[in-house]
């Protein structure tokens, strides 16, 4: 009888060879009669090698063991799973641990982008239709009275807008309002297109005779839009910090895009449309679909393997989190002064940008009369559509540059402040204001190099700073700092609107001459 060593499966393991091969005896009746003869063949096939464990030229018992462990290990993680003794897990969220997806297509960058379009879409549609509300709505010609109803609305849709965004904004970091995640954003993306559903109504009937409840109805719906709104930025923003950095950078892309798309199509619909009436019912129809698209791509998200994967990731990081902190809240005083700098850098851009932009930078009035863009076209070119286009590069260019690095970004931030004396220096015409500052810069070309340069930085460094706030606090906590990202970005513009009323009492003054 043969021995248990003599049937090893590899030589050098303690059994007998001969010549190399594998000897086992055993007893085998051929012919008449019964002799023993030793065979040479294996009694086992031999375990084929992978070339890596071959290259390591590991001793062949060790190799042997690996590869057996190996595969007993998935036999019985497919039985577990199969049998739901692994709570949670199943074959294919195994499968994208081991091999993480990638963002084939970029599908979910470009979903983050479109979202970014629409957090920004009910203030970039109401901004950009300052000649609708303004000199057509609101205007003497139309309602046959001198009000100043027209005089203030672009300062008053500022603060419709900013308040509520700001409040909720804020709010929604500490109380969840609006239940999950999918409630935050489909209530906030409904309400949104309901209330454009209300503007569309109001640009179709005659409203003439009512001028000013024309007036305060816009600017409750333009508040109910933004109390959705801020609740659907904010929630945007702490999504995309689930996910690698570049993706933040995408909403706020996105958010760029959303005012070059509502400056295009508040050309198109004005060159195009028989009527202001129609070219507004148009422009704001269209605000309603880019909402809806919204709405679609959301639920397009968790089927994305990528996304799903970040997702996964995440969890794992708040349930650890929430192990080894027994369930306690963020510690929102911490996460706020770890991220501060950056969150500085955030609010500055946007307050700088916001003092200008629109209400300083649409009051600026064509020096040339033979300049090549003409009055009908100066302001929605060389203002809206300068700014819109120019920001979106801005932020296109942080997915290949990232410079300068977190720590000296608050240099280039703060040295922005030089636009403001820049544009008050233009050919700023407020409404309704005579101004005595002298105009140093009345070059047309020269003003809108200035635009354009105000406008790429603020789209570069605003990504940046939105970009560099959740890798400034530990892992666990970067969908709170996004969150503070976009209540500091809302935090920038409404202050930045408040300042921006400073301007025109600023040049009913030659103030450089009392310096003299």
């Amino acid at each position: 009888m043969a021995s248990y060593d003599s049937q090893n499966l590899l030589p050098g393991s303690g059994g007998r060879t001969n010549g190399g091969n594998i000897s086992v005896v055993s007893s085998r009746s051929g012919g008449g009669g019964t002799n023993n003869e030793t065979e040479k063949s294996p009694f086992l096939e031999p375990v084929r090698l992978t070339p890596a464990w071959e290259e390591n030229n590991l001793p062949n018992d060790e190799l042997n063991f690996r590869e057996r462990n190996r595969k007993m290990f998935f036999t019985l993680y497919y039985l577990l799973t199969r049998w739901n003794l692994l709570p949670g897990m199943t074959m294919e969220r195994a499968k994208m641990e081991l091999n993480p997806p990638r963002d084939k297509l970029r599908l979910v960058f470009l979903t983050l982008m479109i979202h970014g379009v629409g957090t920004l879409m009910p203030w970039n549609m109401f901004i950009t239709a300052k000649s609708y509300f303004v000199d057509y709505k609101l205007s003497q010609n139309y309602t046959g009275v001198e009000s100043e109803y027209a005089t203030y609305f672009l300062s008053s849709i500022g603060f419709a807008s900013q308040i509520p965004n700001l409040l909720f904004n804020w709010l929604n970091i500490f109380i969840n309002l609006g239940g999950n995640l999918t409630k935050r954003i489909v209530y906030s993306i409904l309400i949104e297109v309901l209330v454009f559903v209300v503007t569309v109504v109001l640009a179709m009937i005659n409203s003439s005779e009512w001028p000013g409840a024309f007036f305060w109805i816009t600017m409750t719906t333009v508040v109910i839009l933004n109390m959705a709104g801020g609740i659907y930025q904010n929630t945007v923003y702490g999504m995309a910090a689930k996910l690698p950095f570049k993706y933040t950078g995408a909403v706020v892309l996105g958010s760029n895009i959303s005012g070059t798309f509502a400056s295009i199509i508040s050309i198109l619909s004005s060159q195009f449309a028989s009527s202001v009436r129609t070219a507004a019912i148009y422009y704001f129809i269209t605000a309603m679909f880019v909402l809806l698209l919204c709405f679609d791509t959301y639920f397009a998200l968790p089927l994305n393997k990528f996304y799903r994967y970040h997702e996964l990731l995440k969890e794992k990081e708040i349930e650890s989190n929430q192990r080894a902190n027994a369930g306690a809240r963020p510690p929102y005083w911490t996460i706020f002064k770890q991220a501060f700098p950056q969150l500085f850098n955030v609010f500055f851009v946007f307050f700088i940008t916001l003092a200008v932009f629109p209400a300083v930078h649409s009051d600026i009035k064509r020096s040339d009369s033979n300049f090549i863009i003409g009055d009908d076209l100066f302001v929605s070119i060389c203002c809206f559509l300068t700014f819109n286009v120019c920001a979106m590069l801005g932020s296109l260019l942080t997915s290949w540059v990232t410079w300068p690095k977190p720590k000296y970004l608050v240099w280039p931030v703060l040295l922005r402040a030089a636009f403001l004396p820049l544009f008050l220096f233009c050919n700023y015409q407020p409404l309704n204001i005579t101004r005595v500052l002298p105009v140093y810069i009345d070059n047309d070309w020269v003003y809108w190099g200035i635009g354009i340069v105000m406008a790429f930085t603020s789209g570069y460094f605003s990504s940046l700073g939105m970009m560099y706030t959740p890798q400034s606090v530990e892992p666990q906590y970067a969908m709170t700092a996004g969150m503070f990202a976009a209540a500091m970005l809302i935090t920038g513009i409404f202050t930045g609107i408040l300042f921006s009323m400073v301007f025109p009492m600023v040049v009913q003054y030659n103030f450089l001459a009392w310096l003299h």
